[in-house]
C-alpha cells in the first residue's frame, strides 16, 4: 500500500525566496540576528554539557556561520547545508555520516516534518545526536492580533502553523530517535514600530510562505494593523514573543 502523501501546506518555491531574502538582508551590519545566535549558543551549551565531541558535523541553516566556526576550531569537520542554495531536508541527503547533525530555524517550513527527521537519523552514525531548533507554537502572538485586527471580519491565515512541545516529543517517538528530549523557550523583543518587527521577519526568513496565497492588505487594513501594534505596547514598544522548540535525540 502506497504511503500517504504530507498535505502541501508551505510553498517550497515560496519558502527558498524568503532565506534567498534573508542571505541578501544579512549582509547588512544592522540585520537581525538574535533568533540564530540563541540557536547557536544553545546548540555549543548542549554540546559542552553532555561532554559530546564529534569527529564530523553536518550544520542546516545556520546562515550567520558561527556553530561551523567553532566546531572548526574544536577540530570537527564540518558540512554545512541551506535551504536557499538547493538543499532539501525533505529528500534523502547526498552525504551520510555524521557524528551529529544541527538543525537551526528550518524544520517548522517544511510539508514532511517526519520525513525530514528520518533522513536526519539515517545520515548520523550510530551513536550520533541530532539537535533541532526551530519557532514553535506559541511565537508572534502581538503579530497575530494585529492582523485580525487588519482583517476585520474576513481573516485570512497569514501566520504559519507550528508545531508544539507535545508533537515534537510524539515526532521523535515515531522517527525513532533515542533518548529524546524535548523543550521550549520563550525569547521577547521589544518593537517601536510594527515596521521593524516586519523588517526583522525578513531578515530572519521568518515570512509568510503558506501555498495559498493571501490577499494582499489594502490602505485602510494596514492602517487597522499599525494601530492595533501601537496599541499593544506600553512606553513606546510592543513586546512580540518567539517560542523556540529544541528537539534532540540519538541514533542507537
Amino acid at each position: 500500500m502506497a504511503s500517504k502523501a504530507p498535505p502541501r501546506i508551505f510553498s517550497p518555491h515560496r519558502r527558498i525566496a524568503a532565506r534567498r531574502r534573508m542571505l541578501a538582508l544579512q549582509q547588512r551590519p544592522d540585520a537581525a540576528r538574535y533568533l540564530i545566535d540563541d540557536m547557536v549558543e544553545d546548540v555549543l551549551e548542549r554540546l559542552s554539557f553532555l561532554r559530546f565531541e564529534p569527529k564530523t558535523a553536518l550544520v542546516i541553516g545556520d546562515y550567520s556561520g558561527a556553530l561551523a566556526r567553532e566546531l572548526k576550531a574544536r577540530g570537527v569537520t564540518v558540512t554545512e547545508a541551506e535551504p536557499a542554495d538547493g538543499f532539501v531536508e525533505e529528500q534523502p541527503f547526498s552525504v551520510e555520516g555524521f557524528d551529529f547533525i544541527a538543525s537551526l530555524g528550518t524544520l517548522d517550513t517544511v510539508n514532511d516534518l517526519p520525513g525530514a527527521l528520518v533522513h536526519i537519523r539515517k545520515a548520523l552514525n550510530p551513536g550520533g545526536m541530532m539537535i533541532a531548533s526551530f519557532l514553535s507554537s506559541g511565537s508572534l502572538p502581538a503579530l497575530r492580533d494585529v492582523m485580525l485586527a487588519a482583517d476585520g471580519e474576513r481573516p485570512a491565515p497569514r501566520i504559519h502553523p507550528s508545531v508544539d512541545v507535545r508533537a515534537g516529543g510524539q515526532l521523535l517517538q515515531r522517527t525513532l530517535f533515542a533518548d529524546p528530549v524535548i523543550d521550549q523557550r520563550p525569547m521577547n523583543v521589544g518593537f517601536r514600530s510594527l515596521d521593524r518587527l516586519l523588517g526583522d521577519l525578513r531578515a530572519q526568513a521568518l515570512t509568510n510562505v503558506l501555498a495559498d496565497p493571501n490577499p494582499v492588505l489594502g490602505k485602510s487594513a494596514l492602517a487597522r494593523a499599525h494601530d492595533a501594534f501601537a496599541a499593544a505596547g506600553e512606553g513606546g514598544r510592543t513586546v512580540e514573543r518567539f517560542e523556540i522548540l529544541t528537539l534532540s535525540g540519538w541514533k542507537r
